[in-house]
């Protein structure tokens, strides 16, 4: 909605009154720092959203329609507009294809007028859109993917890494299992850019606590027969085997391990599990596990009333992909009420200066890196006896502060950050 100059001086009561009626169907504005309302300038009259996702493999249980549900109900507990203006989600099937996420991140942002991308799940994909979306300087905003070069060595001032990273996994985990005696590892790694990047992480991780990696091997994506690679882990005698993996190849590793009894003699590190992932294993099989997240539905009322809403939906909980996905879209949206425009460069700005406090994070904060700064969680899965309702799988073993979880900034080749 345009704001019309007025002549205060020469306004009558009645005209004041229908005034006030008026603002206050309005969509309320954020007062800048002169106390005066932004000039509004979103392009084309709509603010326009993209999710690329995984939706028909892998990764389709723990992001797939589950993000788009998170989303939109985002959008929903927005309003539905911006300044009036309507808010519009599309998204598309990457299938876990970096080219095809790369090709439909261009088209989107050249002939459908989208504004924003988000999701973006797989870390292959996200590094091919990220790259389109700093060659057109939109926005783009990462719950999906792990890979840690998001915010380092591929970094840019338009992409935003929100919910997780491999390094934040590796210094949450990997610390965890060393310090508990785990100090010799073998890795099963899923070949492809986030595999390459948690192991890669998680080695550096362990070795500067005092352990020792004997040996890895790399897997297919998408794998149905892991055989082959267990038998190279029980081989390797390590005393903990990381599974450096997600999703369905997740699922599958456990399967195997536990059909081989691996898990007799060796400890069963997994780097990546979702709650989607226990649910499916049961917890007879992911006992004790310990596990790196960003959310968990019970921990509070807050995430509970959330994660019961979803659970209407989907007749699941959120992961912290989901709730992630959530969460960022309310910032992002936030971003162009405060500022009343889509432009890139005024609500990356805007997001970077404000705090995040929502459901998912309390004094979230995206450092300049567009690493976003939160407190990461340890949990364990727990036995079957302490489980005393559905969905109750995990319980919080330690709560790691931002600034030892992620990356710090002096380790960082980033660019954005020596400014």
């Amino acid at each position: 909605m345009r704001t019309l100059p007025f002549r205060l001086a020469s306004l009558t009561q009645k005209c004041t009154a229908a005034l006030l009626s008026l603002a206050a169907l309005s969509t309320p504005l954020h007062l800048n720092a002169q106390n005066k309302a932004p000039t509004i300038n979103i392009s084309d009259g709509v603010v326009k959203m993209g999710l690329l996702l995984d939706m028909n493999s892998l990764y389709e249980d723990v992001a797939g329609m589950g993000t788009v549900t998170a989303v939109k109900m985002a959008i929903e507990d927005f309003g539905g507009k911006v300044h009036g203006m309507p808010i519009e989600l599309v998204y598309a099937d990457h299938q876990n294809k970096a080219d095809l996420a790369g090709t439909k991140a261009r088209e989107w942002f050249d002939t459908q007028k989208v504004d924003m991308i988000g999701d973006v799940a797989a870390s292959a994909t996200a590094l091919s859109a990220v790259e389109v979306a700093k060659q057109k300087n939109k926005v783009i905003i990462m719950s999906g993917p792990g890979t840690s070069r998001l915010t380092n060595e591929n970094c840019t001032a338009v992409s935003v890494h929100y919910t997780w990273d491999t390094y934040a996994l590796s210094a949450v985990t990997g610390r965890g299992v060393v310090k508990g005696g785990g100090d010799s590892w073998f890795f099963i790694t899923a070949d492809y850019a986030f595999g390459h990047s948690l192991e890669k992480d998680a080695s550096e991780v362990i070795k500067s606590e005092g352990g020792k990696i004997v040996g890895s091997v790399k897997h297919p994506l998408n794998s149905q027969d892991f055989s082959s690679f267990m038998l190279q882990a029980q081989a390797s005698k390590a005393k903990v085997v990381g599974l450096a993996n997600a999703g369905g190849d997740t699922i599958n590793a456990i399967k195997s391990a536990n059909e081989f009894g691996l898990t007799k003699n060796q400890k069963l590190a997994g780097l990546l599990v979702f709650i989607n992932d226990v649910h499916a294993l049961g917890l007879n099989v992911t006992k004790g596990m310990q596990l790196t997240e960003a959310f968990y539905w019970d921990m509070n009322d807050e995430t509970r009333k959330f994660s019961r809403r979803f659970f209407e939906r989907m007749k699941k909980m959120p992961n912290m992909l989901q709730s992630g996905s959530y969460s960022s879209t309310l910032h992002y949206l936030n971003a162009v009420k405060a500022t009343g425009t889509d432009d890139t460069a005024t609500v990356m700005a805007w997001m970077k200066a404000n705090p995040i406090n929502d459901m998912f994070v309390k004094n979230g904060r995206i450092r300049e890196d567009g690493r976003m700064m939160r407190d990461m969680y340890l949990f364990e899965v727990k036995d079957p006896s302490e489980s005393k309702y559905p969905w109750d799988y995990f319980k919080l073993k330690a709560t790691i502060p931002a600034e030892q979880a992620f990356m710090p900034a002096s380790k960082s080749v980033c660019p954005l950050l020596k400014k």
